[in-house]
This record gives C-alpha cells, sequence and structure tokens, in this order.
C-alpha cells in the first residue's frame, strides 16, 4: 500500500490500538495476535516500550499478508522515525507536532499522525502535512472538546486518543472522527503481566464490533 492507502486503511478501520509495555519479547507478539484475532486491524506499538522495534520486524513477517497495518508512536524525531520505518512500521504516530519527522514519514511513503491538543496546534500540525492528526491527551476535553475544533475546522481528519471506551465509541464515530486511539482499555499493564490474552481478544473483539455498528449508523 502506498501512503495514501494506508491512510484510508486507518480511517476505514478507525480504531489503533496502542501498545504500551513495560517489556517486550514474546509477550507482546501476543498480544498483537490477541488484538488481530479479536478483530482489530490497526495496531501501534510505542517507542516507550523496550524492544519495539524488535518487536515490530518479528509482527512484521508473522503478518505479512493479513490486511493488518503495524505502526509506531511514541516518535519524537525524525531519526527514530526513519528507524521505525526500516523496521517494518507502516504508520508514525507522535505525541508532538515535528516537521522534519513528518517529511521522513513521507519520503518513505509512510503517513505520520502528529499529535497536537490546541485549535492553533492541530491546523499547524495539519498545514504541516499531517495526514490525520492526534488530539492528545484528548481526556483533558473529551468528545465537547473534539466537537467543539470540529465545527471551524471539520476538514481537518482527527484521531482523538484518550478516554475514548467500548460505551463512549458510538459518540465519538458520530461526532465525524477520522478514527480513535485505545490504549489500557484495549491493552492494560495488568493484562500483560498477567498474560491474560483471551481478555485482550474479547475486548478487542467488543471494541470491533461496535465500531462496525456505530459506523453504519453514521452512514446512515
Amino acid at each position: 500500500m502506498d501512503r495514501n492507502e494506508r491512510t484510508q486503511f486507518l480511517k476505514e478501520h478507525g480504531i489503533i490500538a496502542i501498545v504500551r509495555a513495560d517489556q517486550g519479547g514474546d509477550i507482546l507478539i501476543r498480544a498483537i495476535e490477541a488484538l488481530v484475532n479479536g478483530g482489530i486491524r490497526c495496531v501501534e506499538v510505542t517507542m516507550t516500550t523496550p524492544g519495539a522495534l524488535q518487536c515490530l520486524e518479528q509482527a512484521s513477517r508473522e503478518f505479512e499478508g493479513a490486511n493488518v497495518l503495524l505502526g509506531v508512536g511514541s516518535v519524537l524525531d525524525s531519526e527514530t522515525a526513519r528507524l521505525a520505518i526500516l523496521s517494518g512500521a507502516e504508520y508514525l504516530v507522535c505525541p508532538v507536532t515535528v516537521g522534519e519527522t513528518i517529511r521522513m514519514g513521507h519520503r518513505y511513503g509512510v503517513p505520520v499522525l502528529p499529535g497536537a491538543f490546541t485549535p492553533t496546534e492541530i491546523f499547524h500540525a495539519w498545514e504541516l502535512g499531517g495526514d490525520l492528526i492526534k488530539v492528545f491527551p484528548a481526556t483533558l476535553g473529551g468528545l465537547d472538546y473534539i466537537k467543539a475544533v470540529m465545527a471551524p475546522m471539520p476538514n481537518i481528519p482527527l484521531v482523538p486518543t484518550g478516554g475514548v471506551t467500548v460505551d463512549n465509541l458510538h459518540t465519538f464515530v458520530a461526532a465525524g472522527v477520522a478514527a480513535v486511539g485505545v490504549g489500557t482499555a484495549l491493552v492494560s499493564r495488568e493484562s500483560l503481566v498477567s498474560e491474560d490474552f483471551e481478555g485482550i481478544k474479547m475486548r478487542a473483539r467488543r471494541f470491533a464490533e461496535a465500531y462496525a455498528i456505530a459506523k453504519a449508523d453514521s452512514q446512515g
């Protein structure tokens, strides 16, 4: 897929599962497998996770051709962006907006989701070429804030991250967001420590089903 197709894939499937762990290795791979088996098609491994890029390399091999998009999160600079892409990242997610990081992603044909919060930051991230704009931390303003920002800038595709649950997911979809980022509501540190991969799969299934229903409702 090229950059535009990957961006469309993120918007079509709508849920970006964020995997952040205190340790890497096999546990991360099994968590990704559980998410995929539950119906999640977009998974982000954060750079704050030990061995994140090695995990990505392994996951890229295991899920090749499986209709899954694997990305890297917590990308702070262009050097990290390049390493992530060379390790198999198909999209990049950032907590902040850095122009050179966006340019690096685009140089390799990879969509970049820069992080922003205020209307000015969101517009700036969009002007710099962000493919989708991660609104972070969305927990601070919630759905009302997202709606308020979208009203004067409906053309900017927002990805609220933080505070999205399976119970309120439909309200974000109805508001017209491009996608949502979901972390601990899908993959908590506790579930990784206890290796509760069945629980991760079931939560993923509930999110995927809720998104499908919400999307259908929003389209009339």
